[in-house]
């Protein structure tokens, strides 16, 4: 048993346990991709994202019905921010009109690695968003984040002089 914000207790194997244990699990995957990383401007948009990444955490451990305590959530803000940040990175990338391979530069393939714990983060809250009230926004924001980590691993390749890697059908 652990228990949540508020006093509540649950088992380890609940729906909520799993989904804001699997954005820990992402903040902490993002934090061995800051670490890696020499590129100053991309360290912070990961920092940024590390740090919404905590509010998204106590949003999520943190049941909807607990009026008594106060908890930071994810707001509309948090998701335009996202959606401006995609935008803002898109337009220096080459649009690509072909499947890519997760990897690159080593950063780029912990971002795309990130990615995938982010789909998996969204996959357990949408879950949880069917047994429980939940902040409707936090959903829309993992969504966002998932296409921000997505552009994110192209951009650090281009950082580092590499093209994305083409996908070959072929083989």
């Amino acid at each position: 048993m652990t228990g949540l914000f508020g006093g509540r207790r649950v088992s380890k194997a609940d729906a909520r346990i799993e989904a804001y244990g699997t954005v820990d699990e992402l903040n902490a995957f993002l934090g061995v991709a800051r670490a890696a990383n020499t590129m100053t401007e991309l360290g912070e948009r990961i920092e940024s994202i590390q740090n919404d990444l905590f509010i998204l955490g106590a949003d999520l451990a943190t049941p909807m019905d607990m009026n008594k305590v106060s908890v930071l959530r994810i707001e509309a803000r948090h998701i335009t921010a996202v959606e401006h940040a995609i935008d803002e990175i898109e337009e220096l990338l080459p649009p690509i009109r072909f499947f890519i391979l997760p990897g690159g530069c080593s950063v780029a393939a912990m971002l795309h690695a990130c990615r995938t714990i982010c789909r998996r983060a969204e996959r357990a809250m949408v879950h949880l968003s069917t047994l429980e009230e939940m902040n409707e926004l936090t959903l829309q924001y993992i969504n966002r984040l998932s296409d921000y980590l997505f552009v994110l691993a192209r951009y650090s390749n281009r950082l580092a002089g590499l093209e994305d890697v083409r996908w070959n059908k072929e083989e």
